[in-house]
């Protein structure tokens, strides 16, 4: 088996919420663009794939719900949300912020917001490779974007107050 097969070939977020912010759909798109394109995700056990992962909320936690290319289901992991809270705040925080800069501030300022927002998403990422290890061994950088996703979703659903409260 090559390390190809080791991979997500679709991705899906539950769209059941829809944002009407831009700048989160934006970051989606191209948070699933880049894993599509390059993704290491090795299903616990499991002879290979490509992988079709769809994530959602269920009763306020995580879902991930992996099948093969065929839809034959693999695995099911459920994550409590309360671990990520405080860097879904912290990450919510730092990107309006970022957005402000944007519109309003100099570079040096763009910069220094950048590097706390990269700081957080890193965190994060640390954080859902850990939860996730009994079930799906994932690198770095699925990791980061798999976060970027998990924010969107949770962006998209207005009744999920971990991204304000």
């Amino acid at each position: 088996m090559t390390g190809a097969e080791y991979r997500l070939c679709d991705v899906a977020l539950d769209c059941a919420f829809k944002t009407r912010d831009a700048r989160v759909e934006r970051e989606q798109a191209l948070a699933i663009i880049d894993l599509l394109e390059t993704n290491s995700f090795t299903p616990i056990g499991h002879d290979g794939g490509p992988y079709r992962l769809k994530i959602e909320t269920v009763d306020g936690r995580l879902a991930l719900h992996v099948t093969d290319c065929n839809g034959v289901h693999v695995v099911s992991h459920y994550l409590s949300l309360t671990p990520f809270r405080r860097l879904l705040k912290d990450y919510t925080r730092i990107c309006e912020s970022y957005y402000e800069a944007i519109r309003r501030l100099g570079p040096e300022r763009l910069q220094a917001i950048d590097m706390g927002r990269r700081g957080i998403h890193d965190e994060a990422a640390d954080l859902l490779r850990e939860r996730l290890s009994a079930k799906v061994s994932i690198d770095k950088d699925t990791a980061r974007r798999l976060f970027t996703l998990v924010y969107a979703l949770l962006a998209r659903n207005a009744e999920h107050r971990i991204l304000s409260s």
